[in-house]
């Protein structure tokens, strides 16, 4: 059997570390059910290994955000539940009956587009602070006597602020949503996400949208993470070369070597959702060995600096892992400037992507 890698990196997906993460937050759960957002292709991972992951998991309610994704979705889970959170565009009614999807309605426009096609369950979205989607309170009171009579399935909101427990605005937007879902007859409420689940029961009601803490992200920013590692990126060595000062590396001249240097050029780049703010400020590991990453990140090649990994770890070929054991997503975002949630849905499609269940 051939195991040659023939792509330039590998990225192995822990569909055993999901379940694993799918189950740790229902556990947070005082009541109610937990459901699954796979929006945006799983956040980057593979939505029909994913979402089959879940599902094997005992999720039964999914979140998209497009009628396109729900329809994949549907293909996938026949029978589970699924919620477009973008809603009824003009046109798409008669799609989303069709493949038996429950738009979250965002407007008036929205409702009055459904109302005008069907009585069957909906979602209704009411903006309790994000200024996003959604009927705002003023709206929501113009129309409560018409949704009375309405058929919801459910009815939701979404924390601006969740992942900072002590932000005055989570008990707020609380408040304002216990005050706006009295207004309307609807089956269920869901107000908190993978942050929100950690706020604690006020915050549970009948379901809770379990996103990006699902992939392996840190909810709680400020403790350690409690979630399982879900992602490893690797990308191989294409060339191994020494340098000294004077010498640069990369585009633009922005690192300089002051000392001989060994520099490892790696086969991966923006081109691959290794973003190029993480030039001169990301690492990476070779076995337990940090290497800096060195001058700019170019399309297709990233350079590390790998003075002092020992000779036997450095080979043409060989692996380094730019999220792994010692890199979680967490960090690498961190070192990049921005959120775990644009480092997962960056990955790009070059990589050689292996499923596992290592997890247990």
């Amino acid at each position: 059997m051939n195991n040659v890698i023939k792509a330039g990196a590998v990225l192995t997906i822990d569909l055993g570390a999901i379940q694993q993460n799918y189950q740790t937050l229902a556990d947070e759960l005082s009541s109610g059910e937990l459901a699954s957002v796979v929006k945006a292709d799983a956040y980057g991972l593979g939505v029909n290994e994913v979402a089959t992951a879940l599902s094997a998991a005992g999720c039964n309610t999914f979140f998209v955000a497009t009628l396109e994704e729900g329809i994949q979705l549907r293909e996938i889970l026949p029978k589970a539940t699924i919620y477009i959170f973008h809603g009824v565009l003009p046109g798409t009614a008669n799609d989303l009956l069709a493949h038996n999807l429950i738009p979250i309605l965002n407007s008036g426009d929205q409702i009055e587009e459904w109302q005008s096609h069907t009585t069957e369950l909906a979602g209704l979205h009411l903006d309790t602070g994000m200024s996003r989607l959604g009927l705002t309170p003023d709206e929501c009171q113009a129309t409560s006597e018409k949704l009375k009579n309405y058929n919801i399935n459910l009815v939701m909101s979404h924390l601006a602020c969740a992942e900072d427990p002590a932000h005055p605005k989570n008990s707020e937007q609380l408040a304002t949503f216990n005050d706006l879902r009295n207004l309307i007859s609807a089956k269920h409420s869901s107000l908190a996400a993978s942050s929100g689940i950690f706020l604690g029961a006020d915050y549970h009601f009948d379901l809770c949208r379990a996103g990006v803490s699902l992939y392996g992200v840190n909810p709680r920013p400020a403790i350690p993470n409690i979630m399982a590692q879900v992602v490893r990126l690797q990308a191989k060595i294409l060339q191994i070369r020494s340098v000294d000062t004077p010498q640069t590396v990369g585009y633009g001249a922005t690192h300089q070597a002051i000392k001989p240097t060994r520099i490892a050029t790696l086969a991966i780049g923006y081109a691959d959702g290794y973003l190029r703010s993480l030039g001169n400020s990301g690492t990476a590991f070779i076995s337990d060995y940090e290497v800096p990453v060195v001058g700019r990140i170019s399309m297709d090649l990233t350079t590390v600096d790998v003075t002092n990994v020992p000779d036997a770890l450095l080979s043409t070929g060989a692996l380094v892992d730019l999220i792994g054991p010692n890199n979680s997503v967490g960090q690498v975002a961190e070192q990049a400037g921005t959120i775990g949630y644009e480092i997962l849905t960056s990955l790009g499609s070059r990589f050689e992507r292996r499923f596992v269940m290592e997890w247990n």
